[in-house]
């Protein structure tokens, strides 16, 4: 199910792990708050390089998951 028609921004702290939510369920969109544990789905990890801003996913359809890649602009 598409959650967002856009990316969520999120700024990143480099050498932190994040968790992509792919399940749809999470109340911490994007990312994972365990939620998934009642489906087949796993969270999607990242982990920063550097202090940046970067932009996950919203729609969930994503080639380059957990990042952006402009689908939503088709959906």
């Amino acid at each position: 199910a598409i959650q967002r028609k856009g990316p969520f921004l999120v700024e990143v702290v480099a050498g932190r792990t994040y968790y992509w939510w792919t399940c749809g369920l999470s109340r911490r969109r994007p990312f994972c708050d365990g939620t998934h544990k009642s489906t087949a789905l796993e969270p999607v990890a990242y982990t920063a390089t550097e202090p940046t801003t970067v932009e996950q996913c919203g729609c969930k359809q994503t080639a380059t998951r957990p990042f952006c890649d402009g689908t939503h602009e088709n959906l």
